[in-house]
């Protein structure tokens, strides 16, 4: 995952993968059965578990703003699944791969605690506020966002989040 990561779907290479691991070219083609195949496998370990989004509905909204006020901070560990994310999205093969990961985990796992009508369309919404502001306070680094306080920045984004995400998980 290393490689997708640091360059990109497009610019990965599977000699460079497998030297990487250890392993030959042909292993990785052997197991994955192409590039696209480690690809996929390597998004679906990315997004398959919580990061931003937890699995409880009481909280939510409060609880997904702190966690990426404090995964976003100056020096926090980056979040891979987003790096992987923004250099792969160039690649429509990737894009695909990713999109169908996303929904499948994340998107899926959303949907199941917002409270209210269209929660498939009302959790991708949510997903592109942590996305956003992911961007914008990491890559980007727009100084408001890059030096704002987390506390403020996370009692802000749930603000946000709530009506999107429904009031019924602030209070059970």
């Amino acid at each position: 995952m290393v490689e997708f990561t640091e360059h990109g779907y497009a610019r990965a290479g599977v000699r460079q993968i497998a030297d990487r691991a250890g392993v030959t070219a042909m292993m990785i083609n052997r197991y994955f059965g192409s590039k696209e195949g480690l690809f996929a496998q390597a998004v679906d370990r990315a997004f398959g578990p919580a990061t931003v989004v937890g699995d409880e509905p009481a909280g939510l909204p409060e609880a997904m703003a702190r966690t990426l006020a404090e995964r976003t901070a100056p020096g926090a560990a980056p979040l891979d699944p987003f790096l992987l994310l923004l250099r792969s999205v160039q690649d429509a093969e990737a894009t695909e791969i990713l999109r169908q990961s996303i929904e499948t985990h994340v998107g899926t796992r959303l949907a199941g605690l917002v409270d209210g009508p269209q929660p498939e369309v009302r959790a991708q919404l949510g997903l592109a506020l942590i996305a956003g502001t992911w961007l914008m306070r990491t890559v980007v680094g727009t100084t408001a966002l890059a030096e704002a306080d987390d506390d403020s920045l996370s009692e802000l984004l749930a603000g946000m989040l709530r009506p999107v995400l429904g009031e019924a998980e602030a209070g059970g």
